[in-house]
């Protein structure tokens, strides 16, 4: 039996590859309204989440437009190449799946391991978010070193470079354009708040709670992204900013 092909692309840039056919065959007329991420992901058999990230895809490829409030419109198609470093790239929600099981256990280590001066490390970062946020500039950079601080105070070396590694997916140009549509000011506030709730349970040295408060903070961030198209956003939505994470 002759070998197949293996196909090495991630499953949003299938999905996108296929819508991107449609659009290009005429299918889908420039101005016109795609399905419903609902219908897409049924009709494809694929989660939802998956299809988010086709769709961001490919609105940084230049075929769609997504509006949230209203939905996903096709723009004048053109013949795009798929962004090259998009195929390579993992989906943002791949990025929090793995982000939950890694820092959910480096959490419950930082509490059984964290030193005194773990805990003054890390509550510094709180600092560094409000003073960025009074500052109305991203906050990316103290949350960031929440996360890796707390890898480090786990005292694994190995945990706290998978934090680093993903953590530079953080910047990636699929996160960026989340953040831009489902980012809301909201967020702000109740991100320092799930981290204080981290830290509280570390500084107890209450493992089974630092776990936990881990997993529902990056359940929150990926609920933020993951809100309805279809609904008009909050008040006061922020563009281009970021959904703390």
């Amino acid at each position: 039996m002759p070998l197949q092909t293996v196909s090495t692309q991630r499953l949003y840039r299938q999905i996108a590859d296929q819508l991107a056919e449609l659009i290009r065959s005429g299918e889908f007329q420039p101005g016109d309204r795609l399905p419903s991420e609902r219908d897409l992901a049924q009709q494809l058999g694929v989660s939802r989440a998956s299809v988010r990230e086709a769709l961001i895809a490919l609105e940084i490829d230049g075929l769609i437009d997504i509006r949230v409030g209203s939905g996903v419109y096709v723009t004048a198609p053109r013949a795009v190449v798929a962004n090259s470093v998009l195929v390579a790239e993992p989906g943002p929600f791949e990025v929090l799946a793995a982000r939950g099981l890694v820092e959910a256990e480096a959490a419950a280590l930082a509490a059984l391991n964290a030193t005194p001066a773990d805990h003054a490390r890390i509550r510094e970062t709180l600092a560094l978010m409000r003073a960025e946020f009074d500052a109305s500039a991203s906050a990316l950079d103290g949350d960031a070193l929440f996360h890796v601080r707390i890898a480090e105070a786990s005292s694994n070396g190995a945990l706290a470079h998978l934090v680093k590694t993903l953590w530079d997916f953080r910047q990636s140009a699929m996160f960026r354009k989340l953040d831009q549509h489902f980012d809301v000011p909201a967020r702000h506030a109740a991100a320092i708040d799930e981290h204080l709730a981290v830290i509280e349970a570390i500084e107890r040295r209450d493992a089974d709670a630092a776990r936990a408060a881990m997993l529902r903070h990056l359940d929150n961030v990926k609920s933020a992204l993951e809100r309805n198209l279809e609904l008009p956003p909050a008040a006061g939505a922020a563009d281009g900013a970021a959904v703390y994470s």
